[in-house]
């Protein structure tokens, strides 16, 4: 049996990645470098437990390619009983981990999918945890020379778990230079140059685990003095939505392959730089104004926006955790559903967070519906705690709701009642 799934491994390190993370934010706050910002932190952390779900829906080709390699193709110069075949297998792993990530920035088709992880403007350890959920479509394919060559599949995985572990902690601006370590390691600092978007810092830093292959193949940058890191994409999401964000760039793409004349630039815009657009299309597009480099963006919220976003936040986690702890009592079916549920969630916060008219409204219309959903819908079975759980955040959500509105109009009755 060829073993090629990682996700036991991250999903047992979830936990203590929200555990690190309140950390930092509490250490941000006492040393009064806090850059936590509560609606990019609550979108980094729904953009990442939702990538975890095509994951648990085997979405792509990855274990059928992968099984068929390990048992037809399979050179078997890596035995597992082996101890160098773990030490190789764990420098394999980064190197491949090295050019799958820099061609995701050098290729837009690729970068489609992982620009998701760009968009954060801020610097922190939420930031690890915004992933790709279209990320499946062709990361898997740059691991195959590994499987070829005879990597066990248990060894396959366990190396995979540790590398991606490992790029949590890198995310941090608390950590400054390490000495020797930058010279060998992805750390904070060098790979917060990756994060930046200043033309002085733009592409590099590839590295997983080790920064050398950055230093061999010449893509290593080191952070200037004279330079502040401004974090982002160079084209800025502006958004909190988490299907524009996993598909803003194929959006792009699609409307440019549309709208320029020439066949070669209509191909052109699926393999070519990340950076590039057919001449007649940029033409015809507005340009960015060099002072919106540094300008973030950040819809004010007030305090019953915050409130209910903390709520959100928590519940996400929650409901997320409970999916994935009770797999195993769940249909194919019931698990893409209660998927489905946890996107729309993100999604209705985002518009609220975001100050979209009518958010609020929205947001107790989908609470309405998910109730009637569950006990009369039956397509999910409403006993599962999943689905209690459904019903349970559902029900808050159109308490806190009707609360904000009773507070709301009692403040709007005494303000009336003042001016008379």
């Amino acid at each position: 049996m060829v073993i090629t799934d990682k996700s036991l491994i991250i999903t047992f390190a979830v936990p203590v990645f929200l555990f690190l993370i309140v950390v930092e934010y509490f250490y941000g706050l006492k040393s009064g470098k806090n850059n936590y910002k509560l609606s990019d932190t609550f979108t980094s952390l729904g953009l990442g437990l939702i990538s975890r779900f095509p994951t648990m829906l085997n979405l792509g080709f990855q274990g059928v390619v992968f099984v068929y390699i390990g048992s037809s193709l399979n050179l078997k110069l890596l035995p597992l009983d082996n101890p160098f075949t773990w030490i190789a297998g764990f420098v394999l792993y980064d190197l491949s981990y090295y050019w799958m990530h820099r061609l995701h920035h050098e290729v837009k088709v690729l970068w489609a999918t992982h620009c998701v992880h760009h968009h954060g403007e801020e610097f922190n350890l939420s930031t690890a945890l915004r992933q790709t959920s279209t990320g499946w479509l062709w990361k898997w394919v740059f691991y195959l020379p590994m499987i070829m060559i005879g990597v066990p599949g248990q060894v396959f995985v366990t190396v995979a778990g540790v590398n991606l572990v490992y790029q949590f902690w890198v995310h941090t601006k608390h950590i400054g230079h390490l000495g020797t370590l930058e010279k060998i390691l992805v750390t904070p600092m060098n790979h917060g140059i990756h994060h930046a978007k200043n033309q002085e810092y733009i592409d590099a830093n590839y590295g997983g685990v080790f920064i050398i292959w950055d230093r061999i193949f010449g893509t290593y940058i080191a952070e200037k003095q004279e330079v502040e890191p401004v974090y982002g994409t160079v084209k800025p999401l502006n958004s909190w939505n988490p299907v524009w964000a996993n598909f803003q760039v194929f959006y792009q793409m699609v409307q440019d392959t549309v709208h320029t004349e020439k066949i070669a630039d209509k191909i052109k815009i699926w393999y070519g730089p990340t950076s590039w657009r057919p001449a007649d299309v940029v033409a015809e597009s507005p340009e960015v104004s060099p002072l919106d480099f540094q300008k973030k963006y950040a819809p004010a919220i007030n305090n019953q926006q915050k409130i209910f976003t903390v709520i959100q936040l928590f519940s996400i986690v929650i409901f997320a955790a409970v999916m994935v702890t009770t797999t195993s009592l769940q249909t194919y079916f019931e698990i893409a559903i209660f998927g489905l549920i946890l996107v729309l969630d993100v999604l209705s916060t985002s518009l609220i967070l975001q100050n979209k008219k009518n958010s609020f409204d929205i947001q107790l219309g989908i609470s309405f519906f998910l109730i009637v959903f569950v006990y009369s819908g039956g397509l999910v079975d409403a006993s599962l705690l999943a689905a209690q759980f459904v019903i349970i955040h559902a029900v808050i959500n159109i308490l806190c709701i009707v609360i904000c509105r009773l507070i709301k109009n009692k403040s709007k009755m005494i303000a009336l009642w003042s001016d008379l």
